[in-house]
């Protein structure tokens, strides 16, 4: 478990420290998105982008274990 954590905790830095070269992907505004803007309150649920990153790690993770 402790092994998954900081693996879970590296993963995150990296993907931090990218976020620069990761950003011009538009990965937050794909088209299945929901995005609610009024005046003074905004609202985003990011449907497609979860489905396309879970799809992105299982994928990995299934030819990990290989």
């Amino acid at each position: 478990m402790s092994r998954t954590l900081i693996l879970l905790g590296l993963v995150l830095v990296a993907i931090g420290l990218l976020w620069r070269w990761i950003g011009p992907l538009k990965l937050g505004r794909l088209p299945g998105d929901i995005v609610v803007e009024h005046q003074n309150f905004s609202f985003y649920f990011p449907i497609t982008t979860g489905l396309l990153i879970s799809a992105v790690l299982t994928l990995v993770l299934w030819l990990i274990n290989q």
